[in-house]
């Protein structure tokens, strides 16, 4: 006689369903995997450190998670690094909808968050509802820059760049005719989460206006 397992289903119909839902599951990972893969063709104003291609997100959100394992120690509050780099891993994602907008782009700036809202939406609805629901909170958190870990997650994503502007001879600077005020305006949260690295950032942008890649105001 067969088991009758809670709400009337037997043990083979309960196996039957779990392994419907299992498998239904997997289908949504995969969907959200193989459209993840398009942020790999999502390319930013940055420029890799030879100066030869403008970087993609991909390339930048793996670069920021290996900073946040590196760069923890120089942080004024406790963070979650494991928290901050699937921050960091997930945070641009949006942008294979909502496409890229430049740090400095005041006119893109406008209706930014209007477009990643919408992105946000489709991309992170297509996994299941408790892992969706995750990586959309983890969103909505860095987007809100409040907590320690956002705060430490947005020091990573303004920090990356402008070491890579640096290290390429400020290139991405001098295309688009950048001021030192607005790198300080981008970066006015920076020094009360890192005196270090805020330190660190006033010492290079004073060698770039020496240089005449970044332009004093």
């Amino acid at each position: 006689m067969e088991i009758i397992r809670k709400g009337g289903r037997t043990l083979k119909q309960y196996t039957l369903e779990r392994k419907k839902e299992e498998q239904e599951r997997l289908e949504q990972q995969i969907r959200f995997i193989v459209e993840i893969d398009k942020v790999k063709n999502v390319f930013r104003q940055t420029y890799l450190t030879d100066g030869k291609r403008k970087e993609n997100d991909a390339e930048h959100s793996w670069h920021l998670a290996v900073m946040a394992v590196l760069l923890k120690e120089h942080m004024e509050e406790e963070v979650d690094v494991a928290k901050v780099m699937t921050m960091v891993l997930i945070h641009d994602l949006v942008e294979i909808d909502a496409g890229d907008t430049y740090a400095y782009d005041d006119k893109g700036a406008q209706t930014k968050r209007e477009r990643e809202v919408k992105a946000a939406d489709r991309i992170f609805g297509l996994l299941p509802e408790d892992q969706g629901s995750y990586f959309r909170m983890l969103w909505d958190e860095f987007e809100a820059y409040e907590t320690a870990d956002a705060k430490f997650a947005h020091l990573l994503d303004n920090f990356q760049p402008f070491l890579l502007n640096d290290v390429s001879e400020g290139k991405s600077w001098i295309e688009h005719g950048v001021h030192r005020s607005q790198v300080c305006r981008r970066n006015e949260h920076i020094p009360e989460t890192s005196e270090i690295v805020w330190e660190k950032m006033l010492e290079v942008m004073e060698k770039h206006i020496e240089k005449g890649t970044l332009i004093r105001d």
